[in-house]
């Protein structure tokens, strides 16, 4: 089954009759439902096949495909897309990492004969300090006795099985938390009670439920991995989730820019249209940059999962923080020029703030970005000191979007810090063979050189500035440290990929992630003009040829 199938089984979004179109999903969330066609449209399509690894019978084999797949419910309806299956896949990931085979087989089963398992990890006191929960699982005759509440899991109530993260020792440190599969047919009647549905802003259609465990016992084969494990599976499994995602979150911006773009051209203001305005031609034309710049960024992190497998305790925190900031900053850009249309629940644009309200909460959680970058803290230090500007250039594999891959290698993820940093090693290459004059050379010349900016501060780096305690100036060299990796993929993928953007648009992409940084411009005042005139107008392009404002630019029902 293809993208373009599940794209043809979705259809015309505008198309009033069609079940899963615009209506129908804000007619759904207003009655707070998931939206029941998709879901069924999505058993045919046999979704869950995309999140079972291939030796277990599933169609999973690439990431980046998986990513494509999904990027397309997330287009159409964030709530489908969490609801029906992502939150199965950031559950089952931890048993494809470390479940012994009889786990992967029993869980590859439900999912394939249309299961669902839920992720319950989340407690409210705690949010996504894990080090700290206190759901308790204690070792009986027989097996293990669990207690304790979660919250605010997705599917709690309708899955057929869940992974369980407990606390299985009394010390501090992560060594004494584990993992447990169970199945809700494996459990005695009232010793699991579930719990109210929490009532949200966006992603009303999900079922965000929650429990509580009384001593209530689940078999002793139920743990993934070994005792005391549960952290670190967690940190290798969710290098993969956390990679996906803002991959995905760029099917949302998508349609919601075309929305904006369809008001641009349609709605009258002051004489004209209101894509007459200078101001709403840039807020499109960056916000066109915006989108090609988290696809771009995505695209390497997701290649990386499987060809440098143990630098993902990097690169998966920097994608998932500066992907969910650029798309959510994207949103409030767009909302600007839609005004108070952005607010409504009806009319031809009332898709654009069930996006916003429903990517709003995806993009915190899992792992919220402040969480990120604590991730990223204790790695800069070494990698200041020991890779940057030092180390070769990634392989030209790792940006060459669509090219072979091998099989992802999940026992290769690690929670320990990477030896090395090949993409900024492709940062330092490119900016060494720039030409003089050349725009694209200036930029990679501007980022090599805050680069080195970021090295020498990232070197000494106190003790404290590399914990939950680091201070605000600390954390904003992490902030630059994702922005840069990120500009470094983006001129991997142009070195490699020549063809898959135009010049402008490569160049407004540099331009925008440059922005971030603050500093002197790197374009001139008539070169961003040009650039932004022709992302404008390539964006007003792409909606009437109904194609992707991703870089597959592919052809769409609508």
């Amino acid at each position: 089954m293809s993208v373009e199938e599940l794209d043809a089984l979705l259809g015309d979004p505008r198309d009033a009759e069609n079940p899963v179109g615009y209506a129908a999903v804000l007619a759904a969330d207003e009655r707070q439902e998931m939206l029941a066609d998709g879901e069924r449209l999505l058993d045919g399509y046999a979704m869950n096949a995309e999140f079972v690894p291939s030796a277990y019978g599933g169609r999973l084999t690439r990431i980046d495909r998986l990513a494509e797949i999904l990027r397309a419910v997330w287009r159409r309806d964030p709530s489908l897309g969490l609801g029906y299956g992502f939150s199965s896949f950031i559950a089952s990931v931890n048993i494809w990492t470390a479940g012994d085979e009889g786990q992967c087989r029993n869980a590859a089963k439900l999912l394939l004969s249309g299961g669902r398992i839920a992720a319950a990890f989340h407690e409210l006191a705690h949010g996504t300090d894990f080090a700290h929960a206190e759901f308790t699982a204690r070792s009986v005759a027989g097996g293990w006795s669990v207690s304790g509440r979660k919250d605010v899991v997705t599917n709690l109530r309708r899955a057929e099985a869940m992974v369980l993260f407990a606390r299985t020792g009394a010390a501090a440190g992560s060594r004494s938390h584990s993992q447990f599969f169970v199945r809700r047919d494996d459990l005695p009647g009232g010793r699991m009670t579930d719990t109210a549905r929490f009532a949200s802003s966006g992603m009303r259609g999900v079922a965000l439920g929650g429990a509580v465990f009384v001593d209530c016992p689940i078999p002793g084969d139920s743990l993934i991995g070994k005792l005391g494990e549960g952290m670190e599976i967690a940190l290798r499994a969710y290098q993969i989730t956390r990679t996906v995602f803002p991959s995905m979150i760029v099917g949302p911006l998508d349609t919601a820019l075309r929305l904006v773009v369809e008001y641009a051209l349609e709605h009258r203001l002051y004489g004209g249209t209101v894509a007459d305005i200078p101001y709403v031609r840039a807020v499109i034309a960056r916000a066109h940059a915006d989108l090609l710049a988290v696809d771009a960024f995505s695209a390497v992190a997701v290649r990386a999962l499987h060809l440098v497998p143990e630098a993902m305790a990097v690169y998966a925190p920097a994608a998932k923080y500066l992907g969910s900031r650029v798309v959510l900053d994207a949103f409030e850009d767009l909302r600007t020029v839609l005004g108070a249309q952005s607010y409504l629940r009806q009319g031809p644009y009332a898709m654009f703030q069930k996006l916003a309200r429903d990517l709003a909460p995806a993009t915190f959680a899992h792992v919220s970005r402040a969480a990120c970058l604590v991730m990223l803290l204790p790695q800069l230090p070494r990698l200041a000191r020991r890779s940057w500007l030092v180390d070769p250039p990634a392989p030209g594999q790792l940006f060459d979007l669509g090219g072979e891959l091998p099989a992802l290698r999940a026992e290769s993820l690690t929670a320990g810090m990477p030896r090395g940093d090949a993409v900024l090693g492709a940062l330092a290459d490119i900016a060494e063979h720039a030409r003089d004059g050349d725009p694209a050379g200036r930029f990679a010349v501007r980022f090599r050189d805050d680069l080195r900016a970021l090295r020498d501060k990232c070197a000494t780096l106190s003790a404290s500035d590399i914990t939950i305690d680091a201070s605000p100036a600390a954390f904003e060299l992490a902030d630059r440290y994702t922005v840069t990796l990120a500009a470094a993929s983006v001129l991997g993928v142009w070195r490699k990929n020549p063809d898959s953007l135009s010049h402008a648009a490569f160049l407004a992409i540099l331009d925008r992630l440059n922005g971030r940084l603050g500093g002197p411009s790197v374009l001139t005042a008539a070169e961003r003009e040009d650039v932004e005139h022709h992302m404008f107008d390539e964006a007003v392009a792409r909606h009437g040829d109904r194609v992707l404002f991703d870089l597959t630019a592919r052809l769409i029902p609508g």
